[in-house]
């Protein structure tokens, strides 16, 4: 089995994003009630914006299940207030939702949060809940910047995060890591902030101890990892400078990296350094970066042809990346597979 970790409903049906539209718009009238509201989108409508997409390019690169997360740029955290943030997750959450209800040999759920500036993420947990009890889904999406580029909030280290990860903790669901839109121009949305997410949340996981407060508790840090395989003797020297644990004992049992890294010399490096017990193979198809690659005249986020290619890797390594590592860092979806069976 080949499991993708890292998809995103990025084709969903026009009505999501009018929906928004209207949300936005309507925070400039004072006297306007925030009211959730419904989309009116079919169950049709929804089957047209996957066959084209993420499902024909499932069939066509050979990978298997895609574990399934609103548009991670639409999160957009920045906007509005709490309330504006809650009923946006939950319709976006609903639709992932009804995406696993018709494809469920397919896709399988993943949460955005309703996160907002300064506001708790204790906030987060009934939506958290809803979505693993009732929707079955196995994991969140965690913003570790809800300002959009400006980085307000505490670090991850901070107690601030706790109560969250306590219910992480115990229902057993792990956190990819993945920042939203940038709205400071000094910061291109995937090529910088989200790179900048991903290396800052691993150097603030180095400075803290939430690991040995919560020892069971999973971050996948997607898109390789950010800057961190690439620079890993800095952050393993940092680490020491500080008299911090070495890596390996302090963060490797928690934290993991996925392969949406885009060229063969990249995936190279990452499984040179990266032990391939902490990789999980993902894609972002359709995501980030949708072209074809003309050294190569394959897409850049056909990220299966490197797994396949790199000839470092043994088969008991592949099947790891490709799905046994998923399995534990995913509690609930290897249960998941297994009442499926039953």
């Amino acid at each position: 089995m080949i499991i993708d970790c890292h998809g995103h409903y990025t084709t969903a049906p026009k009505q999501l994003e009018e929906w928004r539209k209207r949300q936005i718009a309507a925070l400039e009238d004072a006297k306007h009630a925030p009211s959730k509201g419904t989309l009116g989108i079919s169950d049709d409508e929804i089957r047209a914006s996957l066959e084209g997409a993420q499902l024909k390019q499932q069939r066509e690169r050979g990978t298997d299940v895609t574990i399934f997360s609103p548009r991670a740029m639409g999160m957009s955290h920045h906007i509005g207030n709490e309330t504006t943030s809650r009923h946006w997750t939950e319709h976006c959450n609903e639709m992932i939702h009804r995406v696993c209800t018709l494809y469920p040999e397919n896709f399988v759920g993943v949460c955005q949060l309703p996160q907002s500036p300064g506001v708790s993420p204790k906030n987060c947990i009934p939506e958290l809940e809803r979505c693993v009890k009732d929707f079955g889904f196995i994991g969140c999406n965690l913003n570790p910047d809800t300002s959009g580029g400006y980085w307000k909030d505490p670090p991850l280290t901070d107690r601030w995060w706790y109560p969250l990860y306590e219910k992480l903790v115990e229902l057993e669901v792990p956190a990819m890591v993945h920042v939203s839109a940038s709205c400071n121009p000094a910061f291109h949305g995937t090529g910088a902030h989200y790179i900048n997410g991903d290396t800052t949340a691993f150097m603030q996981f180095i400075t803290g101890d939430v690991f040995k407060d919560f020892p069971t508790l999973k971050f996948i840090i997607p898109h390789g990892g950010g800057a961190v395989p690439y620079h890993w003797g800095r952050y393993r020297g940092l680490a020491q400078d500080m008299k911090r644990p070495p890596l390996k004992e302090s963060l490797m049992n928690n934290v993991f990296f996925d392969t949406c890294v885009y060229h063969q010399p990249g995936i190279d490096l990452l499984l040179r350094v990266i032990p391939a017990d902490n990789i999980l193979f993902a894609s972002e198809m359709v995501g980030a970066v949708k072209g074809v690659d003309p050294e190569t005249g394959f897409n850049y986020d056909d990220t299966k042809r490197y797994i396949d290619s790199a000839k470092s890797l043994s088969a008991a390594d592949k099947e790891k990346i490709f799905a046994g590592n998923v399995r534990r860092v995913y509690p609930r979806f290897a249960k998941r597979a297994i009442s499926s069976r039953v």
